[in-house]
């Protein structure tokens, strides 16, 4: 409710009270009836709502997800769209029926407190993400000025995300082709997916007249994020596509191309081979990830695998990379093989020897060749030290 009726004294009229834009309106509604009384205090409610919005209806936060699904949701990706959905649908909790302009800061933290009931932090974190989304699309069109609520992202702590090893890549596939006997297709996805970083809806709608097969590249012809670049397929792909080329068409369709993959195509096909192989978390986007990963590995620039995987920012990319450990302890073999102390070579200190360490060198010296030095017997040390 967004406001509150009450009988002041012995009255039998009830009154309303209510804050909006920072002002307290209190007044009579006349009528001693508790029904009629919300109707009018509802009518002054709305009425005031509007003069604060210079006398524009300021929709309801449902109302408007609603509103940006209808103009956003064609020309945004399926799991951004169903991801907006869902949260309106299920997750709005309280706040669905408010006007946007009247959600404050409290409204949000209960409702998050809400939504952390039965979901972690970072479920939640997301939460507020499509609330902003909203919001900040209602300051665009000039809905409201500003967002009414401030509300910081929980601290989340963050988990390494997998990649898929470099040594359990074949075995991988080979799971995969097994799982996909019935349909192919689904593996031949897949591998774009890894071979070219495709995301699952690209490479279910991957064609043939994007392929060229004298420069090795591919060209996606629709992609999420920025302007398509070709990307450079790898041997091993084009010798796997090249038995199936194909003037036109999908790549990976159905029915022999006939028919493109819905959303989550690949996802049962990977889970399977996931546990086969005793590897967690290999995801189509993980699989994405990976291909990210590995090209920084191998020294590409970060600008280079920004435009490959079409992001719009670096810090997207950034995102999708993973710290291999296996990598830096390669790298520090590397270095110490450079430097000279990976190859059991004395490297000469170029601090002055303490009176401890030309007892170590002696010793190692008498050892060697079977005398003593000066003197065999190790000086005793002085009173104080």
């Amino acid at each position: 409710m967004t406001f509150h009726l009450f009988r002041a004294g012995k009255a039998k009229n009830y009154h309303y009270r209510f804050q909006i834009a920072g002002a307290r309106v209190q007044r009579s509604t006349r009528e001693s009836s508790k029904a009629k009384a919300s109707q009018v205090a509802q009518r002054a409610f709305d009425e005031a709502l509007i003069l604060t919005n210079g006398g524009k209806v300021v929709p309801t936060l449902a109302a408007m997800a609603q509103e940006w699904l209808e103009v956003n949701g064609p020309i945004s990706s399926a799991a951004h769209q169903r991801s907006v959905e869902t949260t309106a649908r299920l997750h709005f909790y309280d706040l669905g029926d408010l006007p946007l302009n009247q959600i404050t800061t409290s409204h949000v933290e209960l409702a998050r407190n809400q939504h952390l009931v039965d979901h972690k932090p970072a479920s939640a974190n997301h939460w507020l993400r499509v609330l902003k989304l909203i919001a900040n699309w209602a300051v665009k069109r000039e809905i409201i000025r500003s967002i009414p609520w401030q509300v910081r992202m929980l601290k989340v702590q963050k988990r390494p995300r997998s990649i898929l090893p470099i040594a359990a890549v074949a075995e991988w596939f080979a799971a995969v082709d097994q799982v996909t006997r019935a349909d192919p297709s689904v593996a031949t996805a897949i591998r774009l997916m890894f071979g070219l970083g495709l995301r699952e809806s690209e490479a279910a709608g991957a064609r043939w007249e994007w392929l060229d097969w004298q420069r090795a590249t591919y060209t996606p012809g629709i992609t999420k994020g920025r302007e398509a670049e070709p990307v450079p397929v790898p041997a091993w792909l084009i010798e796997q596509l090249a038995p199936h080329r194909q003037v036109e068409g999908l790549i990976a369709g159905k029915r022999g191309g006939a028919q493109q993959h819905p959303p989550g195509f690949a996802r049962k096909a990977m889970k399977s081979a996931n546990l086969a192989c005793k590897i967690k978390g290999i995801t189509p986007h993980r699989l994405r990830g990976t291909f990210a990963t590995m090209l920084s590995e191998q020294g590409v620039p970060i600008q280079t695998i920004q435009a490959v995987m079409r992001h719009k920012s670096p810090m997207t990319t950034m995102a999708y990379l993973e710290k291999n450990r296996d990598t830096a302890a390669q790298a520090q073999n590397d270095i110490a093989e450079k430097i000279g102390f990976g190859r059991g070579e004395k490297v000469a200190s170029a601090a002055p020897q303490t009176r401890m360490d030309t007892h170590v060198d002696d010793y190692h010296q008498s050892s060697v060749d079977g005398s003593s030095g000066a003197d065999s017997t190790p000086a005793a040390p002085t009173p104080g030290e």
